[in-house]
């Protein structure tokens, strides 16, 4: 069933930055309010402007309702009436900023009263991924370029959660490795409960992601021209200083290992 998504919020709010990440991973069309109304040489702001760009907005968006594709519309949508007008099926309201750079428009602006997704952050990407998962069910597929990550995840931090949300934006789909360590070393937890640790932090992902037990690696050699490559993802100094090992020590102290 295809659905009619609005972006609303503020200027400046990151509505256009998300539509953009947004659409593809749902296969939606993308309306843009400013190109809408350049489109339609119409940059009247006022009350009256605004119900009539909302209109338009909503006119446009029944034409790909009635292909059956989503459709994504980016606009302010400052009052109760342009969205209801608009009659969105999920609104997502970015909430990142209390005030835009035009006055008339935040003395205009009513914050929604009811939202599928209210954005309080201006990351776009993870936002994207989450959403397009509640839109619409994603599919593992083998063929589909695929990112890995390998690791012992003992147990899943929040330094691990922070890369993996960098490598999704690589491909949009990440193959988790699992090393079998168990036993070995400072490293108690099996497989299943890492699995679950995983998968619990991940839930917003859906079938984006695949987690396999695989053997202690230790080496991982290539040859030349292997049709992949191998990169490192460096993330910020506080995210890089989180240690599993003292996550661990702490768990037993506070007997919880």
């Amino acid at each position: 069933m295809p659905k009619k998504i609005l972006i609303m919020g503020l200027p400046g709010a990151g509505k256009t930055y998300l539509a953009e990440r947004l659409a593809p991973l749902i296969n939606a069309t993308w309306l843009n309010a400013d190109k809408v109304r350049k489109d339609a040489e119409d940059w009247d702001f006022s009350p009256e402007g605004r119900q009539r760009q909302a209109n338009r907005m909503k006119n446009l968006a029944q034409k790909s309702i009635d292909l059956g594709k989503h459709v994504i519309a980016d606009f302010v949508c400052p009052t109760p009436k342009t969205r209801d007008d608009f009659n969105a099926d999920t609104v997502i309201w970015m909430d990142t900023i209390k005030e835009g750079r035009f006055a008339d428009t935040n003395k205009m602006f009513v914050p929604p009263e009811k939202v599928e997704f209210r954005i309080k952050e201006k990351s776009g990407e993870i936002w994207a991924f989450k959403i397009a998962n509640t839109i619409e069910k994603y599919i593992w597929d083998n063929k589909k370029p695929t990112a890995q990550m390998l690791g012992r995840w003992q147990p899943w931090h929040a330094g691990h959660q922070k890369l993996f949300e960098e490598i999704i934006k690589k491909t949009g789909q990440v193959n988790i490795m699992v090393r079998d360590v168990q036993g070995i070393g400072d490293n108690p937890f099996n497989f299943e409960t890492v699995k679950k640790n995983i998968e619990i932090a991940l839930k917003d992902y859906g079938g984006r992601i695949k987690i396999s037990l695989v053997p202690n690696l230790t080496n991982i050699c290539y040859g030349r021209g292997v049709g992949y490559k191998i990169e490192e993802i460096v993330l910020d100094e506080k995210t890089q200083k989180i240690s599993a090992t003292e996550i661990r020590k702490k768990l037993r102290l506070d007997g919880k290992l």
